[in-house]
């Protein structure tokens, strides 16, 4: 399993060096409870809401042998993440050998020095941005 990042349609794309232990995905559905007179609380169904995404891992700062790639050095990835978050444009995430290659939005981007070793420990958390698709009517 393989975790990559890119923007613009592959133009830029970042394969993260050590891949997460885990990662949890969020997969909310916007129900309603309604109370009534007569029969006390009612679910209503609602529409599949947003899906969310968030892991940790580290950014290396010398070569690992267990890393997937050296491209960057610890800080240059979290540079490049901030970077496109300032751009203020959907990324998309794909992680191999699951189902998951989408659009998304960086919530949540935490990182920073752990130990002695100069590496960049980090937790983040994204949020799935969908296409926005409008249906046109004729008047």
């Amino acid at each position: 399993m393989d975790i990559f990042f890119s923007i613009n349609n592959r133009k830029t794309v970042l394969q993260l060096p050590i891949v997460p232990d885990e990662f949890k995905i969020k997969s909310p559905f916007n129900n309603e409870t309604w109370s009534t007179i007569n029969q006390g609380d009612i679910l209503l169904i609602g529409q599949r809401g947003l899906k969310s995404i968030s892991f940790e891992s580290f950014f290396p700062k010398k070569k690992y042998k267990f890393a997937r790639t050296n491209k960057y050095k610890g800080w240059e990835y979290a540079d490049l993440l901030e970077t496109w978050r300032d751009k203020r444009i959907p990324i998309r995430l794909v992680i191999t050998n699951t189902k998951i290659n989408m659009l998304v939005l960086i919530d949540d981007f935490e990182y920073g020095p752990q130990d002695g070793t100069g590496d960049v420990y980090y937790s983040i958390s994204m949020t799935e941005f969908p296409e926005i698709k409008l249906k046109t009517k004729q008047v």
